[in-house]
Protein backbone atom coordinates (compact mmCIF):
# COMPACT_ATOMS: atom_id res chain seq x y z
CA UNK A 1 0.00 0.00 0.00
CA UNK A 2 2.97 2.23 0.88
CA UNK A 3 4.46 1.53 -2.63
CA UNK A 4 1.00 3.24 -4.39
CA UNK A 5 2.07 6.43 -2.54
CA UNK A 6 4.23 8.93 -4.59
CA UNK A 7 4.50 11.72 -1.35
CA UNK A 8 3.81 11.59 1.87
CA UNK A 9 2.21 15.09 2.18
CA UNK A 10 1.62 15.54 6.09
CA UNK A 11 3.08 13.47 8.41
CA UNK A 12 1.54 11.09 10.95
CA UNK A 13 3.32 13.19 13.90
CA UNK A 14 2.50 16.72 12.21
CA UNK A 15 -1.47 15.82 12.26
CA UNK A 16 -1.50 14.89 15.81
CA UNK A 17 -0.31 18.32 16.76
CA UNK A 18 -2.69 19.83 13.69
CA UNK A 19 -5.67 17.71 15.78
CA UNK A 20 -4.89 18.58 19.13
CA UNK A 21 -4.44 22.08 18.20
CA UNK A 22 -8.15 22.32 16.95
CA UNK A 23 -9.74 20.46 19.28
CA UNK A 24 -8.28 23.45 22.06
CA UNK A 25 -9.58 25.91 19.59
CA UNK A 26 -13.21 24.60 20.07
CA UNK A 27 -12.70 23.74 23.45
CA UNK A 28 -11.95 27.72 23.80
CA UNK A 29 -14.54 28.67 21.57
CA UNK A 30 -17.17 26.79 23.12
CA UNK A 31 -15.98 26.81 27.08
CA UNK A 32 -19.21 26.80 29.23
CA UNK A 33 -21.05 25.19 26.11
CA UNK A 34 -21.54 21.84 25.03
CA UNK A 35 -20.72 20.62 21.15
CA UNK A 36 -22.80 18.05 18.58
CA UNK A 37 -20.00 16.61 15.98
CA UNK A 38 -21.49 15.45 13.41
CA UNK A 39 -19.16 12.87 11.11
CA UNK A 40 -19.40 12.67 7.37
CA UNK A 41 -18.82 8.54 6.86
CA UNK A 42 -16.89 7.45 5.82
CA UNK A 43 -13.28 9.41 5.53
CA UNK A 44 -14.02 11.68 8.74
CA UNK A 45 -13.76 8.66 11.06
CA UNK A 46 -10.00 8.74 12.28
CA UNK A 47 -10.14 12.56 11.99
CA UNK A 48 -13.27 12.64 14.41
CA UNK A 49 -12.37 9.90 16.77
CA UNK A 50 -8.90 11.89 17.33
CA UNK A 51 -10.64 15.15 17.52
CA UNK A 52 -13.12 14.68 20.02
CA UNK A 53 -10.80 13.34 22.38
CA UNK A 54 -8.89 16.36 22.30
CA UNK A 55 -11.95 18.30 23.18
CA UNK A 56 -11.99 19.16 26.46
CA UNK A 57 -15.81 20.29 26.61
CA UNK A 58 -18.78 17.92 26.72
CA UNK A 59 -18.96 16.49 22.74
CA UNK A 60 -22.02 14.25 21.89
CA UNK A 61 -21.93 12.90 18.15
CA UNK A 62 -23.73 11.64 15.26
CA UNK A 63 -23.04 10.69 11.72
CA UNK A 64 -24.23 10.79 8.35
CA UNK A 65 -23.16 9.31 5.08
CA UNK A 66 -23.54 11.99 2.36
CA UNK A 67 -22.15 11.30 -1.57
CA UNK A 68 -21.75 13.80 -4.93
CA UNK A 69 -18.98 11.29 -5.84
CA UNK A 70 -20.99 8.52 -6.96
CA UNK A 71 -17.46 5.84 -7.98
CA UNK A 72 -15.63 8.78 -9.73
CA UNK A 73 -12.90 11.04 -8.69
CA UNK A 74 -14.59 14.38 -8.68
CA UNK A 75 -17.94 15.69 -7.70
CA UNK A 76 -21.01 15.20 -9.91
CA UNK A 77 -22.76 18.08 -8.36
CA UNK A 78 -25.77 15.34 -7.26
CA UNK A 79 -25.55 15.63 -3.26
CA UNK A 80 -27.22 12.52 -1.60
CA UNK A 81 -28.13 11.55 1.74
CA UNK A 82 -27.09 7.50 2.07
CA UNK A 83 -27.82 7.91 6.16
CA UNK A 84 -29.39 10.86 7.99
CA UNK A 85 -28.82 11.54 11.57
CA UNK A 86 -30.65 9.71 14.26
CA UNK A 87 -30.63 12.60 17.16
CA UNK A 88 -32.08 15.89 17.09
CA UNK A 89 -30.07 19.11 16.76
CA UNK A 90 -32.55 21.53 17.54
CA UNK A 91 -30.60 24.34 19.53
CA UNK A 92 -27.32 22.94 19.71
CA UNK A 93 -23.74 23.92 19.03
CA UNK A 94 -23.20 21.74 15.65
CA UNK A 95 -19.47 21.00 14.06
CA UNK A 96 -20.06 18.93 10.85
CA UNK A 97 -16.69 17.15 10.51
CA UNK A 98 -15.74 16.34 7.56
CA UNK A 99 -11.96 14.86 5.79
CA UNK A 100 -11.44 17.40 3.39
CA UNK A 101 -13.22 20.25 1.39
CA UNK A 102 -12.97 19.81 -2.25
CA UNK A 103 -15.78 21.37 -4.25
CA UNK A 104 -17.26 22.63 -1.48
CA UNK A 105 -21.04 21.23 -3.18
CA UNK A 106 -21.65 18.69 -0.67
CA UNK A 107 -20.95 20.51 2.38
CA UNK A 108 -22.60 23.85 1.37
CA UNK A 109 -25.61 21.68 0.38
CA UNK A 110 -25.45 19.72 4.08
CA UNK A 111 -25.41 23.28 6.27
CA UNK A 112 -28.15 24.68 3.82
CA UNK A 113 -29.91 20.63 5.01
CA UNK A 114 -29.54 21.43 8.80
CA UNK A 115 -30.04 24.91 9.41
CA UNK A 116 -33.58 23.90 8.74
CA UNK A 117 -33.35 21.74 11.83
CA UNK A 118 -32.65 24.40 14.28
CA UNK A 119 -29.95 24.42 15.44
CA UNK A 120 -28.09 27.14 17.67
CA UNK A 121 -25.41 27.23 14.96
CA UNK A 122 -23.32 25.30 12.42
CA UNK A 123 -19.45 25.75 11.76
CA UNK A 124 -17.17 23.03 9.87
CA UNK A 125 -14.14 21.43 11.21
CA UNK A 126 -12.09 19.72 8.20
CA UNK A 127 -8.70 17.87 8.05
CA UNK A 128 -7.87 19.35 4.71
CA UNK A 129 -9.02 21.82 2.41
CA UNK A 130 -8.38 22.05 -1.23
CA UNK A 131 -8.77 25.87 -2.43
CA UNK A 132 -8.36 25.24 -5.76
CA UNK A 133 -10.68 23.05 -6.72
CA UNK A 134 -13.62 25.47 -4.61
CA UNK A 135 -17.01 25.25 -6.86
CA UNK A 136 -18.92 26.72 -4.29
CA UNK A 137 -17.70 28.81 -1.27
CA UNK A 138 -18.01 27.06 1.80
CA UNK A 139 -16.78 29.33 5.15
CA UNK A 140 -15.14 26.67 7.45
CA UNK A 141 -13.72 27.87 10.89
CA UNK A 142 -11.71 25.06 11.91
CA UNK A 143 -9.69 24.11 9.16
CA UNK A 144 -6.14 22.15 9.32
CA UNK A 145 -4.10 22.07 6.36
CA UNK A 146 -4.57 23.49 2.97
CA UNK A 147 -3.44 20.84 0.18
CA UNK A 148 -2.53 21.13 -4.00
CA UNK A 149 -4.66 19.56 -6.30
CA UNK A 150 -3.44 16.32 -6.05
CA UNK A 151 -4.93 12.91 -5.14
CA UNK A 152 -4.42 12.95 -1.67
CA UNK A 153 -5.01 9.53 0.48
CA UNK A 154 -5.02 8.32 4.18
CA UNK A 155 -6.14 9.49 7.77
CA UNK A 156 -9.08 8.51 6.49
CA UNK A 157 -9.03 9.71 2.66
CA UNK A 158 -9.34 6.70 0.10
CA UNK A 159 -9.70 5.83 -3.57
CA UNK A 160 -11.68 2.66 -4.18
CA UNK A 161 -12.29 2.45 -0.25
CA UNK A 162 -8.29 1.46 0.25
CA UNK A 163 -5.75 3.69 2.03
CA UNK A 164 -7.93 5.30 4.96
CA UNK A 165 -5.63 3.25 7.61
CA UNK A 166 -2.52 5.82 6.79
CA UNK A 167 -1.68 7.15 9.71
CA UNK A 168 -0.20 10.09 7.29
CA UNK A 169 -1.73 12.05 4.04
CA UNK A 170 0.23 11.27 0.85
CA UNK A 171 -0.25 11.64 -2.62
CA UNK A 172 -1.43 8.49 -4.67
CA UNK A 173 0.32 7.89 -7.91
CA UNK A 174 -0.89 8.48 -10.51
CA UNK A 175 -0.79 5.36 -12.51
CA UNK A 176 -3.31 3.28 -9.52
CA UNK A 177 -6.47 5.63 -10.46
CA UNK A 178 -6.17 6.60 -14.41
Amino acid sequence: MNNDVKEILISEDSIKEKVKELGQRISKDYEGESVFLIGILKGSVPFMADLMREITIPVTMDFMAVSSYGNGTSSTGVVRILKDLDFEIKDKNIIIVEDIIDSGITLSYLVDYLKNRGPKNIEIAALLTKPERNKVKVDAKYIGYEVPDKFVVGYGLDYAEKYRNLPYIGVLKEEIYK
